[in-house]
């Protein structure tokens, strides 16, 4: 039984890992143009991982926009695309635009708290 704990447990670590390798847009080239994307077992096995969109695994996620790269990857047209670079490419600029209007966006709220929460303390005085 011990065993078999360890066993889920490196699993389950192993899944986590391969599954958040998916955000990266130019591990996705690789995979392509390694022709892992042609595999049945391989595409069968990213079906399988789409258990990671459920709330009780998603949570152990550092990066999740993985979940929606692997959400794509179960289309072929996608998988089938990715063996170009430029592909890639476009993915990982289109990332990081997403990053930094999320990061100016959160700053923005931030403030807005910060200043509304002096106001709240200045109005209480």
């Amino acid at each position: 039984l011990a065993s078999e704990d360890t066993g889920n447990r490196l699993r389950f670590q192993l899944e986590l890992e391969f599954v958040q390798c998916l955000a990266n847009p130019n591990y996705l080239n690789f995979l392509a143009q390694r022709g892992y994307f042609k595999d049945k077992a391989f595409v069968n096995y990213l079906k399988y991982l789409l258990y990671w969109k459920e709330p009780e695994y998603a949570k152990y996620l550092k990066y999740p926009q993985c979940l929606h790269m692997l959400e794509l990857l179960q289309y072929e047209h996608f998988r089938k695309e990715l063996v170009n670079a430029q592909c890639a490419k476009f993915i990982d600029e289109q990332q990081i635009l997403h990053w930094q209007h999320y990061s100016r966006k959160r700053m923005r709220l931030q403030q807005a708290l910060a200043e509304q929460q002096q106001q709240n303390n200045t109005s209480v005085k």
